[in-house]
């Protein structure tokens, strides 16, 4: 595609306007490591709220949103729209239990939950395995995404567009810390959410497409636009529905949606003002991330299908592009071809956004790994904080120079996806136990961690090819849970409990709201909250998941569908209000 002065303009005016906000807070960001990687843990909630968002919103994600609706329709967002259930349950269980342990990572909690020479392994190697090998493959597959939106838009080699999009975000990171990280994704966000409704309301009008209703009548399309799978057919109903909301949410381990909160969501908690900011921030990720940003990417991928049916019209449509790449999430950026002059460099702008936020995040979150839990800890407990600043913003770089190297080896997001929810498989649970329940210690999480990743590699990898286990791929998710869950419990049960002294300094400093009887003092009553907690968990699915499939039902014509489903939300809203006035109250 030939961009114009005025697309070139608009993209150059945000690289322009990135980069400024990393050289404005640099000197602050660079005076400590906590100022680097928490910004002095004063932020409000709503832009901790919005740098989630915005987070989560990444290049690869349209992209990966429409290949789930050209594979298995709307009903196919149930993989990820399951992770409301842990998003919520973080929101009122965990969100205060993270701002209460004063952790500067949520690996550094480690060592305040369990104790001794088991604690500081996990620590440490987690510190390298989730900041480094992790962070790498989902840096990549952001990574690819800007490949194939380079590729399609601009016609840009792979190495091109990774070195172009990769030096303004390793940039204002290394300088800014989390507090530029923070103040570019309010920016990025507003950007990217302008975009992609713009985007979807222009090309619904296309003339190939014929406008709403036309989009709509027409029988491929209509075919996937329930909301729910076909009850009656098992192979839809459980692997779309089933196994996410019976399985997936609270067993998997997965990037900003990690049962009991953890990684980027848990740092952002802990740079929080205080326990409610932290509640708040977490609350308004979650009604954003499911509820307001889906149906502009839905749109467009329904409109893809008319105008590309078939992987084959694809790569009529961009012989350039690489074939090994061409899948069905290469439709997003296929169909940001029809739009004009302007608008075009605006949506480019709101894409660039998306990647450098989620990627900037990603970098300074890695990053605090390195530095926090593995250099400081490890290598040089005496560093001083202008050292440990400095090898933040060396670990950036690298971290970005691998995610690049990688990202040259994966042909679709979706694919990346699967892996990593493999990966996870089993160990979810444990990250929901170990705040309530004493008999979880080091070695649960060691063991956990071992067994759901050697699993991953046999059901992923090995099985595939040897055909050792006659297994439909769509059994791999429970059956890796299912193992490593049965591993990680007999380790607990055969291994000692960590400490009297490790459980209760832990059960003065976070209060958890229910167990721990015999490890209470005076310091750490029980505030019992844990019931009115899951109703408003409760409620708050129910409110959000309305929401959503209100607007669906606007979408599609169904108004007085749509009218019940906002009502309930709003009743949900309240329900959510006088639940939070309450449990703030018990403070």
């Amino acid at each position: 595609m030939q961009l114009a002065i005025l697309d070139w303009a608009i993209i150059a005016a945000f690289f322009i306007v990135s980069l400024a906000i990393g050289l404005w807070v640099a000197r602050k960001a660079g005076s400590n490591a906590t100022e680097f990687f928490l910004s002095g843990r004063n932020m409000p909630w709503w832009l901790l709220g919005v740098s989630m968002v915005a987070t989560t919103f990444s290049a690869d994600t349209p992209n990966l949103v429409t290949d789930i609706v050209r594979k298995g329709g709307v009903a196919g967002n149930w993989v990820w729209w399951a992770f409301l259930l842990t998003g919520m349950l973080t929101v009122f269980v965990y969100a205060r239990l993270w701002r209460r342990s004063g952790v500067l990572t949520d690996l550094e909690f480690y060592e305040l939950r369990y104790g001794g020479k088991s604690a500081a392994f996990l620590r440490g190697f987690r510190a390298l395995y989730l900041g480094v090998f992790f962070n790498v493959m989902i840096m990549a597959t952001v990574c690819l995404a800007a490949i194939k939106i380079g590729g399609v838009l601009l016609g840009l080699s792979p190495m091109q567009t990774l070195l172009i999009a990769s030096v303004v975000t390793v940039a204002y990171s290394s300088l800014g810390g989390l507090r530029g990280v923070l103040i570019t994704d309010f920016v990025q966000f507003a950007l990217a959410m302008v975009g992609t409704v713009w985007a979807a309301y222009f090309i619904i009008d296309i003339p190939e497409v014929g406008g709403l209703t036309s989009l709509l009548a027409r029988p491929e399309v209509d075919r996937l636009t329930p909301f729910f799978p076909d009850l009656s057919d098992s192979e839809q109903f459980i692997p779309l529905l089933f196994i996410p909301l019976a399985v997936q949410w609270w067993s998997v381990w997965y990037p900003g949606a990690e049962p009991g909160g953890g990684g980027y969501i848990a740092q952002r908690m802990l740079a929080a003002k205080d326990e409610q900011h932290a509640m708040g921030a977490t609350l308004f990720f979650n009604v954003a991330h499911y509820a307001l940003r889906p149906w502009p990417w839905i749109i467009i991928a329904l409109c893809s299908v008319v105008i590309f049916p078939t992987l084959d019209s694809i790569r009529a449509a961009f012989p350039s592009i690489d074939p090994a790449i061409v899948n069905d999430d290469l439709a997003y950026p296929a169909m940001l071809t029809f739009l004009p002059t302007g608008l075009l460099g605006l949506v480019i702008a709101s894409l660039i956004a998306a990647f450098m936020s989620t990627i900037s995040t990603h970098l300074n979150w890695g990053s605090s790994y390195v530095v926090h839990d593995f250099y400081q800890r490890f290598v040089k407990p005496d560093a001083t904080e202008r050292e440990l600043v400095m090898v933040g913003r060396v670990s950036t770089v690298l971290l970005m120079v691998f995610a690049a190297i990688f990202a040259l080896a994966l042909s679709n997001a979706l694919q990346a996806f699967k892996i990593l929810l493999q990966i996870g498989a089993g160990t979810g649970l444990i990250f929901i136990l170990r705040w309530f329940w004493y008999r979880i210690n080091a070695w649960t999480e060691i063991s956990g961690m071992v067994i759901s990743f050697v699993v991953a590699i046999f059901l992923e990898v090995l099985n595939p090819k040897m055909g050792w286990i006659d297994l439909q791929p769509v059994w791999n998710l429970p059956l890796g849970v299912a193992i490593t869950t049965v591993g990680w419990l007999a380790v607990t049960l055969f291994t000692s409990p960590e400490p009297d002294t490790v459980l209760r300094n832990y059960c003065e400093k976070v209060r958890p709201s229910m167990g721990w009887k015999a490890y209470r003092g005076a310091k750490s009553p029980s505030d019992g909250g844990l019931p009115l907690q899951i109703l408003g968990m409760s409620i708050g699915c129910m409110t959000v998941y309305s929401a959503l499939f209100a607007t669906g039902s606007f979408i599609y014509g169904n108004l007085m569908q749509g009218i019940a489903l906002s009502a309930t939300a709003a009743i949900g809203t309240i329900g959510i209000l006088l639940i939070w006035k309450k449990l703030n109250a018990k403070d």
